[in-house]
């Protein structure tokens, strides 16, 4: 039974090569029906979206080891920030000849789309101890049993 702190490594691990061979489909698909420009896009929007993720799982399990309180608070500070930047970089890339932004676009969706479904799958199949059971805390004794 994996430790919350080896959760981090296993979702890093399956959620990642799922998301990676996803990218592969891709970009194979958009290089064979729309050349080369468009398989350029959807390695571009593969990689923004491993790194995206994969940034913002160390930053969260770092949170949650040190401060389990603020998980909320970062997980949703992480995602304003990927989107911020997500926009951004649309933004700058919107008039670019320099690869198919479509392609890139769809690459982003599907591959997050396989990610969220990975961790989510990866969640509900792992058992995932949230207290320790050889914590050197222990609970103060109940003074109204006795």
């Amino acid at each position: 039974m994996p430790r919350a702190r080896s959760i981090d490594s296993l979702i890093l691990l399956r959620a990642g090569l799922g998301t990676v061979a996803a990218g592969v489909i891709v970009v194979i698909v958009a290089g064979v029906f729309s050349g080369s420009s468009a398989a350029v896009g959807a390695v571009l929007g593969t990689g923004l979206v491993v790194a995206f993720f994969s940034v913002g799982q160390f930053a969260l399990g770092a949170v949650l080891r040190n401060n389990p309180q603020m998980a909320l608070t970062m997980a949703l500070t992480i995602y304003l920030v990927k989107i911020g930047i997500l926009l951004v970089i649309l933004v700058l890339f919107a008039d670019t000849t320099a690869f198919n932004t479509k392609t890139f676009a769809l690459a982003i969706l599907i591959c997050t789309l396989v990610w969220t479904v990975m961790e989510v799958w990866i969640f509900g199949t792992t058992k995932v101890l949230y207290v320790e059971p050889n914590s050197s805390e222990t609970l103060p004794a109940n003074k109204s049993d006795g």
